[in-house]
């Protein structure tokens, strides 16, 4: 809702700061960064400072500090500095007066209201400004609970601030009842300068010389004094039961126990340094040694064997990899999962492509990503009921985790219920991810990236209720043909992986489609069409779901077959083009075609070339991919100019031809994994594949599918990578029939 005096405070730092700071701010009445930014730089205007920056860091602070250490009504330098000043007080909902320049009795109630929320009223007394408590003024930190945070928590923020803001690198923290990496950090400061850590020294690192100091702070039953406050407050920030005490009660002792219980760590009922770890940092003590592993190297017998004498029970390994030429043995290997299996070893699939920003995620992303896992899953023999880890393996925000992975994961639950369920879905990720997966419903285990600590959703956030692996440390176990890089695990038992295996597919060439697939295959790619707005009676498109399987996939099965073997393609690349170009078929397409036949007629308002036929391909893109495959012996054929009229117009009349239009499909494939030389290509053109292959990598086949769009936008406006996407889920229900065609 719109406040008029924030609205005066964003009117009056445009009008007198807008042509000397760089920025000027929307006068909506809406608290948000950039008025706070605004607000910064019109204060570092005032200062002289002379590169304005949103940011109010050490330059601000120390030229504040030098001017102005403490501002109030006697030493305020001018009227625009006390509005600054007020307008700061309006942004957080405090009252700043009249907006008149005036350090009146009505801010000096403000100020001290405000250093009371801090809990730094007792530090810092009276109603004077100064320079630490104007910086926590423009920035958007809350001082009140918000979004339903903990008073405990409250408290223990507010203690923070009082006790230690005068040491020199310690900052007002929020008192807004919520955890965050900025409270996280002023734990970890408050615990050095506890230590005897000097100013410049204590730097909110859990390095070495806090660990040490660590190892000599155990407390525990009738302790008392500021370490036991410190051991409360860090119990209280990852939401156990406790009072914030400072005598370690009965109380205490049980809840402790019960946290190491859960964090599997030695049940001792003291604050010991393990406990003190696992309570400040996400990885904790990395000496521990789990009974779980995951990594990127086959799993040899040898290997295996150094693996079981580490400890280890549990082994992760991925089911893909989406690299040719990377990390060889990051999937999981012909023989490796027997290896395992022999040496009283189990295994947890995870399944991972590249993922590294929130850009990869979504709702179709995921749809194609858990039947991508699902077919994998079977091709190496992994039985139902296993729990399949997929990876969110970057630091995702609070509102990426919203806007991206959610609909993302929401995607994987429906792609396995689709296929009957046949896998659990477990969550690999930060901390927060892994929280918010789960509390959505949409995963039933937690692996959890703790070694990461510096991501925002591990910093500041607890471990998840449902965790099952909890990743801490880098180690190399073994020697001579058993060494190995692992990451080391703690496990909860929640998860426990497969130690029995269905015999691996392998990877065979293509086969006719059973009859028995057929029933299940149209029901499955009839439901995925509809969740993403496709009903099967065709709606405002020509064709239905039944005539369009039928036409593009089933009745030309054996030519499809038969294309898949002698190009070395898989028949989902086929299948799922010449399919969903179908389907998309509308009233337009046929108009169009009309308008073709017009231009080559010689009859005006024609048009010279359009897409057509099942596949709905151009006649250029014909010409171009036929001469392509000519020239590389895929075909024989006789090589077209698409500059002349009258051999685009024999081509696009052949793309009307069902059979001649298959061909085509595979041939514009071969033609894209060959960077579609002459084609309408991105700036510095397609890069070249390797030779099309039935191992293709969940990227290769993405790559190919786009391509077969083009590049830029599709018909209807839509990005062809968008596109792209959609047709991979549909690509793995197809795979998975004719997955299941060839083992039979």
């Amino acid at each position: 809702m719109a406040d008029e005096m924030v609205r005066k405070a964003q009117r009056f730092v445009n009008t007198t700061y807008g042509n000397s700071i760089g920025m000027k701010v929307d006068e909506d009445g809406r608290t948000g960064w950039n008025t706070m930014f605004a607000l910064t730089r019109a204060l570092q205007y005032e200062l002289g400072i002379p590169t304005l920056s949103n940011s109010f860091g050490p330059t601000t602070l120390s030229a504040l500090t030098a001017k102005y250490p403490r501002l109030s009504d006697d030493t305020m330098p001018s009227a625009n500095l006390c509005r600054l000043i007020q307008s700061g007080l309006y942004c957080k909902g405090y009252d700043g007066g009249d907006f008149d320049g005036k350090y009146n009795s009505r801010v000096q109630s403000a100020v001290i209201k405000l250093k009371a929320d801090m809990g730094v009223q007792h530090a810092l007394p009276g109603s004077d400004l100064v320079p630490k408590v104007f910086k926590g003024l423009l920035n958007m930190d809350a001082y009140l609970t918000v979004n339903s945070g903990s008073d405990a928590i409250r408290s223990v923020q507010q203690w923070l601030n009082g006790r230690y803001v005068q040491r020199q690198d310690f900052y007002i923290i929020p008192c807004d009842g919520h955890n965050s990496r900025d409270v996280s950090k002023s734990m970890l400061f408050a615990i050095q300068y506890e230590l005897g850590m000097a100013d410049g020294a204590a730097n909110g690192v859990f390095g070495s010389g806090t660990q040490a100091g660590l190892r000599d702070h155990t407390v525990y039953l009738q302790s008392r004094g500021t370490w036991v406050s410190l051991f409360c407050a860090a119990m209280i920030l990852n939401r156990r039961p406790v009072s914030f005490a400072g005598t370690f009660n009965e109380e205490i002792a049980v809840a402790v126990r019960n946290f190491q219980s859960f964090a599997k760590l030695p049940v001792t009922g003291n604050g010991d340094f393990q406990t003190w770890a696992s309570l400040l940092v996400s990885y904790g003590d990395q000496t521990r040694k789990g009974e779980a592993c995951d990594g990127v190297t086959k799993v040899t017998a040898a290997r295996a064997e150094a693996l079981k004498a580490e400890g280890i029970k549990y082994v992760g390994r991925y089911l893909t990899n989406p690299s040719t030429t990377s990390l060889p043995e990051k999937a999981i290997q012909p023989g490796e999962l027997d290896a395992i299996a022999d040496h009283g070893l189990r295994c947890f699939p995870i399944y991972q492509t590249y993922g590294r920003d929130a850009s990869s995620f979504n709702y179709p992303a995921g749809n194609a990503a858990g039947l991508a896992a699902i077919n994998a899953a079977v091709d190496h023999g992994f039985k139902n009921g296993t729990r399949i880890f997929f990876a969110v393996d970057f630091d995702a925000l609070d509102q990426d985790v919203t806007g991206q992975v959610l609909p993302h994961f929401k995607g994987i639950e429906d792609a396995m219920a689709l296929s009957g369920n046949p896998f659990a879905v477990g969550v690999y990720g930060p901390r927060n991810v892994c929280t918010r997966v789960s509390e959505a419903g949409h995963s039933s285990a937690s692996f959890v990236s703790d070694m990461s600590s510096g991501f925002s959703g591990n910093f500041g956030y607890p471990l998840p209720a449902d965790w099952a692996y909890d990743q801490v440390v880098t180690r190399t176990v073994g020697s001579g043909d058993g060494r190995i890089e692992i990451d080391n695990n703690i496990a909860s038992g929640r998860d426990t992986g497969q130690n029995s295996f269905n015999k691996p597919r392998g990877v065979i060439p293509d086969t006719r489609l059973d009859s028995s697939v057929v029933t299940a295959l149209q029901m499955d790619v009839g439901k995925y069409m509809q969740s993403i707005g496709f009903p099967n009676d065709g709606g405002t498109h020509t064709h239905d779901h039944s005539k369009c399987l039928r036409t593009a996939v089933v009745d030309h099965d054996e030519l499809i077959t038969r294309l898949s073997n002698k190009y070395y393609m898989r028949k989902a690349l086929i299948q799922t083009s010449a399919y969903w170009e179908m389907r998309h078929i509308g009233p337009e397409d046929l108009a169009q075609d009309l308008r073709v036949e017009a231009y080559h007629s010689g009859i005006p308002g024609g048009v010279r070339d359009s897409s057509t036929g099942i596949a709905q391909i151009t006649g250029n893109a014909a010409i171009l991919a036929w001469n392509y495959c000519i020239g590389k012996g895929y075909v024989n054929g006789t090589v077209r100019d698409p500059a002349k009229d009258s051999d685009l117009y024999t081509m696009w009349k052949t793309m009307r031809d069902e059979e001649s239009a298959l061909l085509t499909v595979a041939l514009i494939h071969l033609w894209g994994a060959g960077g579609k030389p002459g084609g309408s290509n991105p700036p510095g053109g397609e890069s070249v594949l390797r030779p099309m292959a039935l191992d293709y990598t969940e990227k290769e086949t993405f790559e190919i599918m786009r391509r077969y769009q083009g590049w830029g936008k599709t018909a209807d406006g839509t990005p062809v990578e968008e596109h792209a996407t959609k047709r991979m889920a549909l690509y793995q229900i197809f795979e998975k029939y004719n997955g299941i065609s060839r083992n039979l």
